[in-house]
Parts: C-alpha cells; structure tokens; sequence
C-alpha cells in the first residue's frame, strides 16, 4: 500500500502506468474475487483511484486534474483489468464521459463542473441506451422539456452501469418533443438533481462489478447542463473512439493476464523436468504471437485517433467509423480467443475455480464483450457504411 501513499502525496513521482499498476496489485486484485462473486460495486480500487486523483485524469491540469494523454489512460485502464476487470470498466466508462466535458463542455457551468469531477474526484456514469429503440443510441425516444431557464428529462435506461454509485450521469435524448429521434442533445445529469427507480436486478455471468442495472432516469435542472454540441458530434469526434480505444485497452489487459497464468503454467512445467520441453509450450508461443497481434491492433486505433481527434473533417468521416467499429469487434473477438487459448494450456488447473491459473472469471468477462454495443449491430452498421463509402 506504500506505493498507492505515494501516489496520493506525489502524483508525479510515478508514471500514469506505475500508478495504475500498484492500484491493481494492492488493491484490485486482492478485492477482485469478492466483487466477482457478491456482484458488488469495486468500491476499494475506484476509492484508490480517486484518492490518488485518476477520476480526473483526462482533465486539463489548470482545471485541477491530472493532464494525463489518452494514451496515459488507455495503458492504466490495461493495467487495472489485470487486476480486476469490473474496476478497470467503470474507470473506463467514467474517463470517456469525462473526454466528452472536456471536449464539449464549453459553457461556465459545465467548465465549473468538470473543475468539481477533478477537485472531488465525482464520479460518472453513462444513459445512452433506452427501452424501446433496440439498443440503437443514435435514436432516443426521451426527450429535454424546458421552462424558462431549467430543463426537465425522464428516460427509461435499460442498464445505467453503476448509476447508483455514481455522483452524476450523462444521458442522451431528443433535443424537444417535437424532434426527430436522432436529434439528440447530451445531458448532464447532476446527483443532487437525479431519481433513480431501479427497474431490474443485475445477476450476469461476467463484468458482475459494473452493476449494471436499470433504472427510470428523472432529472431536472439548469438548461447549460444539456451540452451545446448536438451528439451526433459529440459520438463521432469524441465518445465511439474513446469508447472503443478504452474499452479495446481494458480487453488487452484481460487478455495479458490470462496470458501471464498460461506462461507462468508453462514455466513451472518445464522447472519440474527441465530436460523436456512441456508439450503446451507450442500452444503458449502461438497464443503469445495472438496477443502481439492484439497489442498492435490497439495501439494502432489509438495512435490513429490521436493523430487527427483535432481534425473533424476526419472524425466525422465514413473511412474512421468503420476504423473504430472495427476495432471494437476484432478486440472484442480477440479477447475470447487468447483466454480460450489460456485455457487450453492450462487445462484443469486453469478450469479449477480454487486453482493459482483460474481462468474462469477472466472467460466469464471476456465474453462480456461483443455484447457491449453487440458486435451484430457494429457490423450490421459498417455493412451500411461500406455502402456509401467511396473507398
């Protein structure tokens, strides 16, 4: 816990990754099996990770945050799933509603707010999705009512991951009742401002942490807490590619930790008859030459996204949302295969719950996702795009 002390006194002494990784050894990893199992909210490692300042790690330092660079955020959330898939994701999803205040939020109000989310260390949840509308958020049926200066919304979100835990929640909706369904405004929901009625339980196979549930959203509030830019805008310049760079990171890390367990079997194989080469040895070189493949796919979409996330003309493109949808469903794929292939060559040890090399949370999490967003939808919409694409 020393290292973690460090962090809170002397942020700068250690780098983005060194701080995430001492999170996830000495606190994530330990409370990982028991978050797993009672499907609770990962309250020590986000408790970490606001005392050492990472819920404001995208913010801008004269805003009071850390300044951390995608990139930075995107290394610490693969550090953090290797220690605890559930506390890597509400960071994950907590940082890409954070990218979009800062990118977006241009108003006194909200600039004061993201000021709050670094100085308090808030912490913020997501509504995008919506009954009714198939998972589609580009749609919303909800819509912003006004009165003067103030705004009211109710939406009826089918999963609101940790909306209970969270301190406040940006939600998609109609910019009126009299718009169409894909004239959508993004929404600061304050804490203070929000009811929340739970509409169903959260009991899923994997990411059990995130606590996922759904809610009946009711908001009111002051009118520049609805965000300036439409969201068409704000998905396509900012919240698909942050979403898709973090969450691909997020699925690298369980990725590498399977991996570590896969080797680590393997090694302690060939220690007990050095003179032999385990037979699983192959399977480990091949899995390893899966997960270099991995890696470089994610730090390719995210480099790319760095490289013109200025540039709207190019976010906004046909060409970059097949790029960033595309990498959803190859990572989102790739993480089940190199756990599956982990499994393999850990064989029972690795299918044992009570074993060192369990592999059964880590699978459990994997196939969590190609369901996030599902990876139909993404190709059903790549498969449109590619049709008005000029190459």
């Amino acid at each position: 816990m020393s290292s973690i002390a460090e962090t809170v006194v002397a942020p700068t002494s250690l780098s983005p990754v060194e701080i995430a990784s001492a999170i996830a050894a000495d606190v994530a990893a330990p409370a990982a099996e028991s978050v797993d199992r009672e499907s609770r909210f990962p309250s020590e490692a986000i408790g970490a990770m606001r005392d050492a300042g990472m819920l404001g790690a995208l913010i801008p330092v004269a805003d009071g945050g850390l300044g951390w660079s995608l990139e930075d955020v995107a290394r610490s959330i693969t550090e953090l799933a290797k220690g605890c898939s559930s506390a890597a994701m509400v960071y994950a999803m907590h940082q890409i509603q954070v990218a979009c205040l800062v990118r977006h939020g241009s108003n006194a109000a909200l600039r004061e707010f993201t000021r709050r989310v670094a100085a308090e260390g808030l912490l913020l949840a997501s509504a995008t999705t919506e009954v009714g509308i198939g998972g589609n958020v580009r749609n919303s049926s909800c819509a912003v009512e006004t009165d003067g200066d103030r705004f009211s919304l109710t939406k009826q979100a089918p999963v609101i991951s940790y909306g209970q835990h969270a301190d406040a929640i940006l939600a998609t909706a109609r910019r009126t009742p009299n718009s169409p369904p894909n004239d959508q405004v993004l929404v600061l929901c304050r804490g203070e401002n929000v009811t929340l009625e739970p509409k169903s339980g959260w009991d899923a196979l994997g990411f059990r942490g995130t606590c996922s549930l759904g809610f009946v959203l009711s908001v009111t509030g002051d009118l520049e807490d609805v965000l300036p830019v439409p969201y068409g805008d704000i998905s396509s310049q900012t919240m698909l590619p942050v979403s898709h760079i973090l969450w691909s990171s997020l699925w690298f890390g369980i990725a590498s930790a399977a991996s570590d367990k896969a080797r680590r079997f393997v090694q302690a194989a060939a220690r007990k008859n050095p003179d032999v080469t385990p037979p699983n040895a192959l399977r480990l070189a091949e899995l390893t030459t899966v997960l270099q493949q991995f890696q470089d796919l994610v730090i390719a979409a995210r480099d790319r996204y760095t490289a013109i996330a200025e540039d709207q003309s190019q976010t906004t493109s046909i060409g970059f949302a097949i790029n960033m949808n595309s990498l959803k469903v190859s990572a989102s794929t790739l993480v089940v295969d190199v756990v599956q292939r982990a499994l393999l060559i850990c064989g029972m040890a690795g299918y044992a719950n009570h074993s060192p090399f369990t592999l059964g949370r880590l699978l459990r999490d994997a196939y969590g996702a190609q369901l996030m967003v599902n990876n139909d939808r993404i190709n059903a919409n790549n498969a449109q795009l590619l049709l008005v694409s000029r190459g």
